[in-house]
């Protein structure tokens, strides 16, 4: 009988693959997505020194429904606000080996409206 890999098995090798190429630095930060059934979590990090600059989600801002694509948005604007007060335009995307849709893109587009750059 053959084993089946998880859907989060699967996502998890997908996102190592990524991270290869995908590396904050101090000007330019990773912006890294993680997303479960019901909350979302955005994080800038900066990996040379091993940090998290700025952090938010959807448990954070007391969202009612974190899991849909409203919530996303909500923690895509606050993320982005964080990171402006920081100083910090520009970050590098890390989607976390999720699918570029759906909440990981409503939280992008927010953050983009809100001034990130990336």
């Amino acid at each position: 009988m053959i084993k089946k890999e998880s859907r989060n098995s699967l996502r998890q090798k997908r996102h190592k693959r990524v991270r290869k190429s995908v590396s904050g630095t101090k000007e330019t930060p990773r912006l890294n997505v993680f997303r479960s059934n019901k909350e979302i979590f955005a994080q800038i990090i900066n990996d040379i020194d091993g940090t998290t600059l700025a952090s938010s989600s959807s448990v954070e801002l007391k969202i009612k429904n974190g899991g849909n694509k409203e919530g996303a948005a909500l923690v895509g604007t606050d993320i982005a606000k964080k990171a402006l007060k920081l100083n910090i335009k520009k970050v590098v995307f890390d989607r976390g080996g999720y699918l570029y849709h759906g909440r990981v893109e409503a939280l992008a587009d927010a953050a983009r409206k809100a001034g990130l750059e990336f």
